[in-house]
């Protein structure tokens, strides 16, 4: 018999096979465009990804793409071009694009548009890639439903009724129908993981200050930036390391930023990497289909010469509070400045109730948890950022130059609605912005629900390319994001 032969459409490859397929004329830019955008339309009323659009101006971006790929062919430079030159993304919209909304769902800010593109994105940009959009967050980021009063709802790939996840939720979302082959993300408490997650796809978290921060709406002060960082989502983990290398280093107003060597994922052998399976790192349960999928991982890592061992890490159930200070208290705004002046618990609470006010209900209970919470001191906020490093220091030592392999969440994606009021919930992702650690969400494959599975691979600080390389083979190992309907 002959062999059987697989299709992958255009919405399936990854960005840099999309843009070796732009260059050497298997395709064109606006085929690619045309295809993506197709998706994004056919999927816009179920799912909400895309908060604003620029389809037009992408169509014509393709046209000048392709026309710089056929003069280069004339002229012999293929090699010169941009490396994702044609090839469609996504932006969170509370990252700067320019001429394109920038209020994170804030009702206060919904004429805003962006002057200037965040450096991060620039890049992006100065890559080749077109941006189709900026995609749907939380309000003021700060939760894992992307609602808000400005943009709607964005629901989630795989089942409309349940949670896209957030903040960078519409990211996940574009990003899991198909309808953008990557999209750059920003992470404070698992907000581009949770949505890699609930969405099937893959996301990374990097080490501290590898990507500037600039450019960001809600700004993040003092040494709450510390656990902030952009990465990028996408659906094939081949990309995750050249985006990274593509968004990395100082821009001159970022202070955190840093410039950091970083590896490649080639030069890493599973063969005899330490891989630790984490027990007991949170007080909270961990469902069934869910640590079993950590735990088939493991076994496939394991059959691919890894060392791995199970490891009690029962200090890491303290990391909750300790983060939410350091987040809260170390920003040096208050979470109620952020929403505008005159904000009140108890109208945004009637409004938020009665569906007739500009705030949503998850922020309304922030804003009430932060006014009935005793202001804890500048010594209290030091002592959290302390234990972190500390911890940190535990579990690197623990991991050595391996990896740690995480949940990352207590269950597949929620209902609608299902998290708000349970800071608990982020536990597991938020415990490595609190630890200062990179780490990949890995997907794999599908619970009998057809939801999304997945696994969190955390390395030590400034490997970020250890924790790409274990999720490269564990996508080879269970064949990583499973189309929608597939």
């Amino acid at each position: 018999m002959p062999p059987v032969t697989t299709t992958v459409t255009l919405t399936e490859r990854s960005a840099i096979d999309l843009a070796r397929a732009i260059r050497e004329g298997e395709t064109t830019s606006r085929e690619v465009v045309e295809a993506h955008l197709a998706v994004l339309r056919a999927t816009h009323a179920r799912v909400n990804a895309v908060a604003a659009d620029r389809y037009d101006a992408a169509l014509a971006d393709a046209d000048a793409a392709d026309g710089r790929v056929a003069a280069a062919r004339e002229t012999g430079t293929l090699d010169e071009l941009p490396p994702l030159l044609g090839v469609p993304c996504t932006i969170k919209e509370a990252i700067e694009l320019a001429g394109m909304p920038n209020c994170a769902g804030l009702v206060s800010r919904r004429t805003h548009r962006s002057e200037r593109s965040a450096p991060a994105a620039q890049r992006l940009l100065d890559a080749g890639a077109i941006p189709v959009g900026v995609t749907n967050t939380s309000e003021l980021c700060m939760w894992i439903e992307s609602h808000n009063h400005v943009y709607g709802r964005t629901r989630n790939a795989y089942d409309p009724t349940r949670t896209a996840g957030g903040s960078s939720g519409g990211e996940g979302a574009a990003v899991g129908t198909g309808g953008s082959p990557f999209g750059l993300g920003s992470d404070v408490g698992g907000s581009i993981r949770l949505p890699a997650f609930f969405n099937g796809v893959f996301g990374l978290k990097p080490s501290p200050g590898v990507v500037p921060n600039t450019g960001q709406f809600p700004v993040t002060h003092g040494e709450a930036a510390r656990l902030l960082t952009m990465g990028p989502l996408a659906r094939r983990a081949e990309d995750l390391m050249p985006l990274l290398r593509l968004i990395a280093g100082p821009d001159g107003e970022d202070t955190h930023a840093r410039a950091v060597p970083l590896g490649d994922p080639a030069d890493v052998a599973i063969q005899g990497l330490d891989v630790v399976v984490t027990q007991d790192t949170s007080a909270w349960p961990l469902r069934r289909d869910l640590r079993e999928a950590r735990d088939r991982a493991a076994a496939a890592l394991q059959a691919a010469g890894a060392n791995v061992r199970e490891v009690s890490l029962k200090p890491l159930r303290r990391a909750l509070d300790p983060y939410i200070t350091a987040l809260q208290q170390g920003a040096g705004v208050t979470f109620g400045d952020s929403l505008g002046e005159g904000v009140t618990v108890r109208r945004a609470m009637a409004g938020a109730f009665r569906g007739r006010g500009p705030h949503t209900i998850a922020s309304v209970l922030l804003l009430a948890s932060e006014r009935a919470s005793v202001l804890v001191p500048a010594a209290a906020t030091r002592r959290s950022i302390a234990l972190g490093e500390r911890l940190s220091e535990q579990v690197q030592e623990t991991m050595g130059d391996g990896v740690l392999l995480h949940p990352p969440f207590g269950r597949v994606a929620p209902r609608h609605g299902r998290t708000v009021g349970k800071p608990w919930s982020i536990h597991h992702a938020a415990l490595f912005n609190f630890l200062g650690l990179p780490v990949a969400q890995v997907p794999l494959g599908l619970n009998a629900e057809g939801l999304p599975l997945g696994v969190q691979v955390a390395a030590t600080r400034d490997q970020d390319h250890v924790a790409v390389a274990v999720a490269l083979e564990l996508e080879r190992a269970f064949g990583g994001w499973v189309p929608p309907g597939r």
